[in-house]
């Protein structure tokens, strides 16, 4: 009887494995993870059936963005734009692949001012709730119960207390450490919380590989904050393991302010099954700085690749110059070629990444692409100054963007992200003299893979192996 059971699980766990190889061929993002896929669950299918619950990832088709309920708001903010085009003249880039990722146009009246390190992001926001009048859209991938976590909550129910209605959102893998204490004190006190341990989608499904890894704030539909930061002391270079916390914020101002606030509603769309169109203030103001900006979300709910389509649209467009600041750097081979080839028509490509580690594989990992695209010409420099964390792309004088897209496959094809882009020489002046200090507290790579440790040599190519899932 025990052998017959035993023969049963093992030809159920086969059949399973087929099933979702199958499933893998049909709905895996590239040609490389259907392969990888089918071939490990046909394989090892002990091994492979359960990581594929937890990791396979395909086209996020369960996620129903809000955009259908929002699509008068998309179509209110087309015609206005109407009224706010750009001025040809101002315009050295093609804007249309970014607003074709985006589906919303380029505009101008738009402001931008870079908020370098956690003090001055945090500065910046708090006076910010603290001056709201009429509602505060907040939303962080990481929120932590800690002295900066709470010094948040309490400025989120003073608000609510000044009568302004405060909509509370994060990630449920990104604070699964969060206290559940912390979240009801927030709604004890009036804040209208998501609750990402009762909200649809990730956390609901046996499926934690996709994340929701935008930072948004949103103050009476007037001023807008993204970047690198979540809410945590680390973020202020408070934790002793990473030192000084190196990463950017943009506060903005204009039309790109009601971009990010579409993007909010939607994602609060999928959290609550609510519609907040017509709660909120979609008229707002224009900026004296008058830069014409964008804002582009992406995530695994696209029909199309957004995330490397948005990287590979700027990388094309560098003539001179692409600079990009980013944690991580495991890009796929698309966005592989595009940046070797951009060093081979002599564009001064620059690649700034952390030397301190605060994840061991996507660390360990990008040391397999170092020779690739030093080979090319491309430059890499590595940030000794503490833990570098921001997200940053500088094309040429014409382009720079700032927001929570990360140079790697994660963010290109699993996690929620958003970028704002603005096409304006101010802004990429302000992003150039930021990046020019960061160089200045980095060396550049020079030695080759073979001249690392062998700790680095022999594991960056086996780290490389988990490239689509990192």
């Amino acid at each position: 009887m025990w052998t017959l059971l035993v023969s049963l699980a093992v030809f159920a766990i086969y059949c399973v494995a087929a099933v979702l190889a199958l499933r893998a061929a049909q709905t895996a993002r590239t040609p490389q993870g259907a392969v990888g896929w089918v071939v490990f669950l046909l394989t090892a299918p002990f091994f492979g059936v359960p990581l594929y619950l937890f990791l396979g990832h395909h086209r996020f088709r369960g996620y129903r963005i809000a955009r259908r309920e929002s699509e008068r708001v998309v179509e209110g903010i087309k015609s206005f734009a109407d009224f706010s085009q750009p001025d040809p003249e101002t315009m050295r880039i093609n804007p249309r692949p970014f607003e074709a990722l985006a589906h919303l146009p380029v505009s101008r009246g738009n402001g931008a001012r870079l908020l370098i390190d956690g003090e001055a992001t945090f500065k910046a926001i708090f006076e910010a709730i603290d001056a709201a009048q009429n509602y505060i859209l907040i939303q962080f991938y990481i929120v932590r119960d800690d002295a900066l976590g709470r010094d948040l909550r309490d400025r989120l129910l003073a608000a609510v207390e000044r009568g302004v209605h405060v909509r509370f959102m994060t990630d449920a893998v990104g604070s699964y450490g969060l206290p559940t204490a912390y979240l009801e004190s927030l709604r004890a006190g009036g804040v209208d919380v998501a609750d990402p341990r009762q909200q649809r989608g990730p956390n609901f499904r046996f499926q934690l590989n996709y994340r929701n890894h935008r930072k948004t704030v949103i103050i009476d539909g007037d001023t807008g904050f993204i970047g690198g930061h979540n809410v945590g002391v680390e973020y202020l270079g408070q934790n002793p393991r990473f030192g000084r916390w190196r990463d950017t914020h943009v506060q903005m101002t204009g039309h790109i302010v009601r971009q990010l606030q579409l993007i909010f509603i939607e994602d609060w769309h999928w959290a609550r099954s609510e519609d907040l169109i017509d709660q909120l203030d979609w008229a707002g103001s224009e900026s004296d700085q008058d830069m014409n900006a964008l804002l582009v979300a992406t995530g695994p709910g696209d029909d199309t690749e957004t995330g490397a389509m948005m990287f590979f649209s700027a990388i094309a467009e560098a003539k001179e110059r692409l600079w990009i600041a980013s944690p991580y750097f495991v890009p796929d081979i698309d966005i592989m070629a595009a940046l070797q080839h951009a060093a081979l028509r002599g564009v001064d490509v620059r690649i700034l990444v952390p030397e301190v580690i605060d994840h061991r594989l996507p660390w360990l990992a990008a040391f397999a692409y170092f020779d690739e695209i030093r080979d090319c010409g491309a430059r890499v420099f590595r940030y000794t100054d503490g833990f570098m964390h921001q997200k940053v792309i500088l094309v040429d004088d014409t382009l720079a963007a700032v927001g929570t897209t990360n140079l790697d496959n994660r963010s290109f094809r699993l996690n929620f992200e958003a970028m704002a882009l603005f096409f304006d020489p101010r802004a990429a002046q302000a992003v150039q003299d930021m990046l020019q200090t960061d160089f200045e507290a980095s060396y550049e790579l020079t030695r080759s893979l073979q001249q690392q440790s062998a700790y680095i040599r022999y594991g960056a190519p086996i780290a490389r192996l988990f490239a689509p899932i990192l």
